[in-house]
């Protein structure tokens, strides 16, 4: 199988984040299996999907991680232009989702596990892929935690969202909750006698304002756009009837943080001024939704280099989007963003990746390989 039929088996699993994954992680462990290929499944706590983690080369000496999410994001707007879990070729684009974000990526991957199977690696090249990435990161910290079980500490990890093949240092951390405040309905009529949640959260919705535009004042990262941590609301609920007190309202949140920052502090203002509501007879709950943590990898760091001299160009400072990175750089391993396709392309309809975008990165991964072996 080639890198086109690769990515048509694994475009026609619509492994939506949040379901159970079974079908494309079952596939890609026999692929792998069949060419000799040691797989390990990784149950996630929820029970019905996995991640899985695969080793080319020796398990006790220090090698790489190339490491993508097999999920990808709902495929439900009406502007496709064919079915989005058939892949479609029109000249050099391939339609479908996932293509750009990431089984695009995957599909380069595991192309070119032949070719490494043929090498004899000195070093080890390790394939590391997660469920649930678009609902927050969820799958991964469960692998990488079984990580020193199952191989020697990676010199590097390569975490291939899409980037033009260009590799990036950096990106900012986030963190998303939802604040939900219970109030006591009744007739509009008689507000005196109802406790309204939605003018409840109005003050947590102005503290999070308040936080939002004091961010705006630094402290400051030029790599970024922007180059300050940011925090906005994102979906707001409640109420079902002009002439009825609503009982209850919904906020969903999220903080985008520069490297040194904590994503979860960002929100903290907001959670106390919504807390400090019960003081007033309604009932608070914050639900942190996810998180990751921001990614900085120094430009001089042997990975920089090493994906310099793969890709022929200097790894670019940051991109504005989160990856599972940062998650791998938290436990101390350096990790690095290069893949194909255009982060633009990725969770719109008539999603694409370009049949050069694929060559390139299978090119990467096998010289990768070849620098590996003895």
């Amino acid at each position: 199988m080639d890198v086109f039929d690769i990515l048509d088996r694994l475009v026609a699993f619509p492994s939506v984040a949040g379901r159970p994954n079974g079908d494309i992680a079952g596939w890609i462990e026999a692929y792998l299996e069949e060419h000799g290929t040691r797989v390990t499944v990784l149950p996630g706590p929820e029970g019905d999907r996995s991640n899985l983690f695969a080793t080319i080369g020796p398990v006790d000496v220090p090698g790489y991680v190339l490491s993508g999410h097999m999920d990808v994001v709902p495929a439900s707007e009406p502007q496709w232009s064919s079915n989005p879990f058939a892949l479609r070729r029109d000249g050099e684009r391939l339609y479908g989702r996932g293509t750009t974000d990431m089984k695009g990526f995957l599909a380069a991957v595991l192309a070119a596990v032949p070719a490494l199977a043929r090498l004899r690696l000195a070093r080890p090249i390790h394939l590391a892929f997660s469920y649930d990435e678009e609902v927050g990161c969820r799958g991964v910290p469960h692998l990488i935690a079984r990580l020193p079980e199952l191989c020697a500490r990676p010199l590097g990890v390569i975490v291939g969202e899409p980037s033009g093949m260009r590799a990036v240092r950096g990106h900012k951390g986030k963190a998303a909750a939802r604040v939900v405040i219970n109030g006591r309905s009744g007739h509009s009529s008689r507000p005196d006698l109802g406790l309204n949640a939605i003018h409840a959260m109005a003050t947590a919705l102005s503290a999070a304002v308040s936080e939002a535009e004091r961010l705006t004042n630094g402290p400051f990262d030029p790599a970024f756009e922007p180059p300050y941590s940011s925090l906005q609301a994102g979906v707001m609920a409640g109420g079902h009837q002009v002439n009825i007190i609503p009982g209850i309202c919904s906020l969903d949140l999220e903080a985008r943080a520069i490297p040194g920052v904590d994503p979860a502090s960002l929100l903290a203002p907001v959670r106390a001024r919504a807390e400090a509501l019960a003081a007033d007879g309604f009932r608070v709950e914050w639900s942190p939704m996810s998180a990751y943590p921001a990614m900085s990898l120094p430009p001089d760091a042997p990975l920089a280099g090493l994906l310099h001299t793969l890709t022929g160009e200097a790894p670019l400072a940051a991109v504005s989007y989160g990856t599972e990175a940062g998650l791998y750089q938290a436990v101390g391993l350096d990790a690095i963003i290069c893949g194909p396709g255009d982060i633009d392309r990725a969770h719109k309809p008539d999603e694409y990746i370009v049949t050069s975008e694929l060559a390139a990165c299978q090119r990467m991964i096998e010289t990768l390989g070849a620098r590996c072996a003895t």
